[in-house]
This record gives C-alpha cells, sequence and structure tokens, in this order.
C-alpha cells in the first residue's frame, strides 16, 4: 500500500529505519536518498559506494548494512495504533515554514489535527518559574491570537502550558512541539493538556514513538517552535532560559522576535526587556502579533480602544470552582479570603474550597504558593 505521495510502506519504513541510526541526520539522510534513489535501495547498496558518499564513513556504512526494516515498521505500526501520522519534505501536509529553516526535520511525527501545520501561526513562549503577570499577560495574548491564527509552544511546564490552554480555552488551534516522543508524558502534570491537544490541537516531534527526553532534545525542539512560526512572542524569560534560546533560533532563522515588556525589578522579565534593548518590537496586545503575522486586528472596537473581552474560563468547571477562579482574576489570594470571597451571604467549609482548590491545580488553573496563597496559572 502507497502513501498520498506515492510510497509504499515499505519505503517509509526503510527512511524511519535509517533516522534511527545515531549521526544520520536530515542532510545525510538527503545525500543517502539522493545517491541510491529511494530509502530502500539505500540499505541494500554496497558498502563501498555508501561509504565514498561524502560525510559518511565506513562505520557509518556498516551501520546502515545492518539496519533492519522491522525497526521502521515498529514505528509505524505505534503510529498506527495512535492515530498519528509521519510527514516527510514535500508531502502535501508537511509545514512550508520549516523547509526554510537552515536545519530543517527529515520528518514530523504528527498526532491531531495536521491541518494546523499549514495555518499562520505565532510562537508563545515563555518561562517555567513565572510570575503571575507573565502567566495573564500569556493568557491574554494567546487567547486573542487563537481565534485568528495558530499558537505554538513548547508544551512545558508553566508559560507554555498557559499559552496553549488559552488558546483551547478560546476554541482556537494551537501546536504542540514535544521534545520527547508520543507515548511519553513530559512532565506528567501535562496529562491533561495533553490530551486535550491531541483532541483539539496537534503535536509535533522528531523523536520516536516511547522515546524519553533528554537534555539535547529541547534546542532542537526549540528551532521547530520558532520555525513553525511566523513571529516568535517571549512572555517572560530569565536570562539564559529556554524562551530565549527559541528567541535565538528565530533570529537566525530570519523570523520576527516580539517580547513583552516586564517590571525591571523581575528577573523573569530581565530577558524580555534585554531583548526590546536590543531592537525587539514590545508587544502589548494581541493586535501587535496579529499585525506582525499580516492578519490585521483582533477586532475594531478593540483597535478602537474598546477593552477587549476578558479572559475565558476553563470548561466544565463547578460552581465552586468557577466562583475560585474568577476570584483569582486580579492576584493571588490567601486560602482564607477565597473562602471569604465566594462564601458571601453563604457558609461555605474550608475544606470544600481546599478541594476545589486542589482539584483547579491538578488541572493546572491555578497553582499554591508558599503560606496557603493560591493564584491562576
Amino acid at each position: 500500500m502507497a502513501d498520498a505521495a506515492g510510497r509504499s510502506r515499505d519505503d517509509l519504513a526503510a527512511y524511519l529505519a535509517l533516522a534511527q541510526i545515531p549521526g544520520i541526520g536530515a542532510a545525510r539522510l538527503r545525500t543517502l536518498v539522493t545517491a541510491f534513489e529511494s530509502a530502500p535501495a539505500v540499505i541494500q547498496a554496497p558498502h563501498g559506494a555508501i561509504a565514498s558518499l561524502p560525510g559518511l564513513s565506513r562505520a557509518a556504512a556498516t551501520a546502515i548494512r545492518a539496519v533492519s526494516l522491522r525497526s521502521g515498521h515498529n514505528i509505524l505500526d505505534t503510529l498506527d495504533r495512535l492515530g498519528a501520522v509521519v510527514l516527510l519534505p514535500g508531502d502535501a501536509g508537511f509545514p512550508a515554514l520549516l523547509e526554510e529553516i537552515p536545519d530543517p526535520p527529515a520528518f514530523l511525527y504528527v498526532w491531531g489535527n495536521v491541518t494546523l501545520l499549514s495555518r499562520p501561526a505565532a510562537g508563545i513562549v515563555g518561562s517555567r518559574n513565572h510570575s503571575a503577570y507573565g502567566a495573564a499577560a500569556a493568557r491574554l495574548l494567546a487567547g486573542g491570537v487563537a481565534p485568528r491564527a495558530v499558537v505554538v509552544s513548547g508544551m512545558a511546564r508553566g508559560l507554555d502550558a498557559v499559552a496553549h490552554a488559552a488558546a483551547l480555552d478560546a476554541g482556537g488551534g494551537t501546536v504542540g512541539v514535544l521534545g520527547n516522543g508520543f507515548g511519553v508524558v513530559y512532565p506528567a502534570a501535562n496529562r491533561e493538556l495533553y490530551e486535550r491537544m491531541i483532541a483539539h490541537g496537534c503535536l509535533v516531534t522528531e523523536l520516536p514513538p516511547g522515546e524519553r527526553p533528554h537534555a539535547g532534545a529541547f534546542p532542537r525542539r526549540n528551532r521547530l517552535i520558532s520555525g513553525l512560526a511566523g513571529v516568535t512572542v517571549v512572555v517572560e524569560a530569565a536570562p539564559g532560559s529556554g524562551a530565549l534560546i527559541t528567541a535565538d533560533c528565530a533570529l537566525d532563522q530570519g523570523r520576527t522576535v516580539l517580547a513583552v515588556p516586564g517590571p525591571i525589578t523581575s528577573p523573569t522579565s530581565l530577558g524580555c526587556n534585554k531583548l526590546i534593548q536590543q531592537g525587539a518590537k514590545p508587544v502589548l496586545c494581541a493586535d501587535d502579533i496579529l499585525e506582525e503575522l499580516g492578519l490585521g486586528s483582533v477586532s475594531s472596537t478593540y483597535a478602537a480602544g474598546v477593552p477587549a473581552p476578558g479572559p475565558r474560563s476553563p470548561p466544565d468547571l463547578s460552581r465552586l470552582q468557577q466562583a475560585l477562579w474568577q476570584a483569582l482574576q486580579q492576584e493571588a489570594r490567601h486560602v482564607d479570603a477565597l473562602v471569604a470571597a465566594v462564601g458571601a451571604g453563604v457558609a461555605v467549609a474550608t475544606a470544600d474550597v481546599l478541594t476545589a482548590l486542589t482539584e483547579l491545580e491538578l488541572r493546572g488553573v491555578v497553582r499554591q504558593q508558599p503560606g496557603m496563597v493560591f493564584g491562576l496559572v
């Protein structure tokens, strides 16, 4: 059976099997397939012919000759069970923007709504250890962008997760770029977000199903976040953070970088403020992002100065959870203050409030701070 691009399953399995060999990246794969005209032909090619190609050693030729199609078929079988697919450059669904970057991927594993990869997109990234201000900014920007453009981020704890959730809550599209293979939930706290992304968004990765995250995977992931996006927005970033690495990738790719200005006393805003100092455009609202993408404003009323609608609450909250979410809109609050706020006129037990807060924390909506203080993520 052939895929939409005319490849047989054996062709695709051979390609994926070759890609699993250490040191055989996208460039060497292209060299091999160009030289021998197909991936199965590479595996059958004479040892000397392989070793004579630019960038290929005798050790690499030995590894190639020893490769088994079974490893590639195992990957394809796993993708079939998950309902995921693999896209190669040149395939109809492969993101055109990724073919333009200096180090394009040899393929992408995709799980979810593949059509999101062909829509205009903005990368929204930020700190894992963020402030309430950063979370509010990420929520506002992602929620405002999502109805018009796809929000791309890295599925990390912190502002990445906030951006994805805000896009989904707004009914928009979002793409999560993983530093691990499908079937591995990392971080574990994002399990519910993973399920929402598969059902209503899209997950992509270069790593085969079941592969655990490792340190070298995340810089590689960051280049895909910026590569999929026409513009990258840094919400909060301490010096040396992954968000700043993503910004550097975007600049190397010739893409626009925007940054959210923050307090000069905030360590997590230092990276953003430095980016602005170095020439990045400050982003103050979702319109700034949409205009960079050539999509105009969120609405004419907002552009005219009428305040944008407030943030939408996550779906399926109980009445008490909804009241707590509303009470935390402006600032983090102590549990006693929350009991008083949601129990105005009605007796509400502290235990019930703590149970509801724990449920919201498990959903990634709130985060407990020292001293029984709770704030929105």
